[in-house]
């Protein structure tokens, strides 16, 4: 069901033995997106200021940009539950404050009036600017609030999101217009594939991490949801695979093509798997005893193999690989030492991460 990602097995490495101790969406997504289990792994939380922060946000705070873009980006909202009001954890600062969430694009990438950085009707960017310097002169009127913390977080935000709207940089990295037709068809018209092309554009402009999530739906009342309970091999053959396979399989040939996969690590995964058996409704529930993921670029070795389970594929049978150890991969190929210590809200340090990177999965 993925032939075009079958084809090119020799670009990637297929990790088949992932495993941890979670099988609810929420603590999963957090253990999986940060490498730390959730501090309530028996519950179904939403997210928290004690959470560890994500992958995006720790890059935000030890590799600050040198662009108006952020070091860190989410694509498709994580998993469009922002608006939906259910905030997952695993996606967002964590104990390092707001200020360290990843910049959300939670608009549809595959819309024809994909726009994020949209501006207000009839407002030019001169305008925008005229107003800015406007406010900085009543600003000049207050400034005996301004010791106030809270007062200036706001103004950092301020000037943060001024300046990116401003960006004529950012606005071009973020315009898949400037695409030919032909490269925007590759990878599929979906909010999947056209995430993947806009993160090699967000890469191309100096982003450091973009995650690409899988949106909740692309078209009005179809849900195209991995969290297949019912009718997963229709689901499978006729929705999900397909597009998975189009939009991945184009980020890999354009990232070769143009010279950037030996230098960009691309990570395929989810919060956890499926159960061996198949339900009543024809569907598999959450498991996570055993799952895989794909590993590409910055010195991957393309068709390795690490970790095998038993028949059913329901647990590890070698080189069981936790989520501390998926986080201290992704760390060593960034070049973040991985025992970096981070200081929680309370003044308590943490290490990135506590695993062990998989080193000879690279050449």
């Amino acid at each position: 069901m993925i032939p075009q990602i079958a084809e090119r097995a020799d670009r990637f490495a297929l990790v088949r033995s992932v495993t941890h101790p979670d099988s609810t969406h929420t603590v999963a997504m957090h253990y999986m997106m940060t490498g730390h289990r959730h501090r309530r792994p028996a519950t179904n939380p939403m997210n928290a200021s004690d959470d560890f922060p994500c992958f995006g946000s720790v890059l935000k705070k030890l590799r600050p940009s040198d662009t108006e873009l952020p070091s860190g980006i989410s694509l498709n909202a994580p998993g469009l539950e922002i608006p939906l009001g259910h905030i997952f954890p695993g996606f967002f600062g964590g104990f390092l404050g707001g200020s360290y969430d990843p910049m959300f694009i939670i608009d549809d990438p595959s819309a024809d009036d994909f726009q994020p950085l949209r501006p207000i009707e009839g407002v030019t960017a001169a305008r925008f600017r005229h107003r800015a310097n406007l406010l900085a002169q009543f600003d000049r009127f207050r400034r005996r609030h301004d010791s106030n913390a809270l007062v200036q977080t706001a103004n950092s935000f301020q000037a943060k999101a001024l300046s990116l709207v401003t960006s004529a940089d950012a606005g071009r990295a973020l315009d898949l217009t400037l695409e030919p037709q032909t490269v925007r068809d590759r990878f599929g018209k979906s909010p999947f594939g056209q995430g993947c092309l806009l993160a090699r554009r967000l890469v191309e402009a100096g982003v450091k991490l973009v995650t690409v999530n899988w949106t909740r739906t692309y078209q009005p009342g179809i849900a195209d949801l991995w969290d297949t309970h019912a009718r997963q091999f229709p689901l499978l053959r006729e929705r999900l695979c397909p597009t998975f396979d189009t939009g991945f399989s184009a980020l890999l040939d354009d990232l070769q093509q143009r010279g950037l996969l030996d230098e960009t690590l691309v990570v395929v995964m989810g919060e956890f798997g499926r159960t061996p058996q198949i339900n009543k409704k024809g569907g598999r529930d959450h498991w996570a005893g055993c799952n895989s993921l794909l590993l590409a670029g910055a010195g991957i070795r393309g068709g390795a193999l690490h970790g095998a389970s038993d028949r059913l594929a329901a647990w590890p049978t070698r080189n069981p690989v936790s989520p501390e150890d998926i986080s201290a991969t992704i760390y060593h190929a960034l070049g973040v030492p991985i025992r970096t210590k981070l200081v929680d809200h309370v003044g308590q340090p943490h290490s990135l991460s506590t695993g062990n990177p998989l080193l000879e999965l690279f050449g």
